[in-house]
């Protein structure tokens, strides 16, 4: 049996109160007295477009900033995106931004959080002004920040600015569905559709995040629901020819973005 109790301050000594309705300790039986650790505080995280999330990631999500705080020194903040706060156990990994000036030894937090959780952490080490400029000239980087929890507050005033060449780069990833539709699985094709729409909406300065977006897939497609994606159950000739259209489409933006920069 365990007792904990408080020290108390007295006149001549200071004294620990024990109930009187106790087992195993009698008077005149001799105790260990040692402290004990304080429990942490946790502080909230915040939350960006996350609408519910199971209480066992919030667990998850506590312990992994605890995690990084005990292993890195001078952070400026901690954010969890991706798969891992969609509902449900579907996940493979989790994605962790770590914001901070200086060099960090991401390895050590990645084989410690993997430990813990037993699930494949993938660790992303930013400066703040890296972190700023990729959200203002790559969609993906708004796209991975539009459904967030993160240690400390985000604040950041974004000035969008077309980066034709970086913008052209990432569409080719999406090229790909044209040759390989058949060797696709349901995941990755909806990665490459969100790929190109992703980029197609910024091109147009629309508002990018993760429900806009299958919002803009389900329209364009003319799909029931997202799913129909994801669980790779598409009419190919009908979704090949909206997808060469978007494409097109896309493409024509960025040139259009080349020649008025000229």
């Amino acid at each position: 049996m365990e007792i904990i109790s408080k020290i108390s301050k007295g006149s001549r000594m200071d004294q620990i109160y024990i109930p009187k309705n106790r087992h195993g300790f009698g008077i005149g039986d001799y105790v260990i007295i040692k402290p004990i650790e304080t429990p942490r505080e946790i502080e909230k995280p915040y939350f960006y477009n996350v609408k519910e999330i199971e209480p066992i990631k919030i667990k998850i999500i506590e312990e992994l900033f605890a995690i990084i705080e005990k292993n890195i020194n001078n952070y400026n903040n901690i954010i969890i995106t991706g798969s891992f706060l969609e509902k449900g156990f579907t996940f493979n990994d989790i994605d962790v931004i770590i914001v901070s000036e200086k060099k960090q030894n991401s390895e050590v937090v990645k084989k410690l959080i993997e430990q813990f959780t037993g699930i494949t952490a993938h660790i992303i080490v930013l400066e703040n002004k890296t972190l700023i400029t990729g959200l203002s000239i790559d969609p993906l980087y708004q796209i991975m920040l539009s459904k967030c929890i993160s240690k400390s507050r985000l604040i950041y005033k974004i000035e969008p600015k077309i980066e034709y060449k970086l913008l052209d780069i990432n569409l080719l990833k999406s090229k790909i569905m044209f040759d390989n539709f058949d060797l696709l699985d349901g995941d990755e094709k909806y990665y490459l559709t969100r790929n190109m729409i992703t980029i197609n909406l910024f091109l147009k300065k629309k508002k990018l995040d993760k429900g806009n977006i299958d919002k803009e897939i389900i329209n364009l497609f003319e799909l029931e629901n997202i799913s129909k994606v994801k669980k790779n159950m598409l009419n190919k000739k009908g979704f090949l020819k909206r997808y060469k259209a978007v494409y097109e489409e896309t493409f024509n933006l960025i040139m259009g973005s080349i020649n008025a920069a000229k």
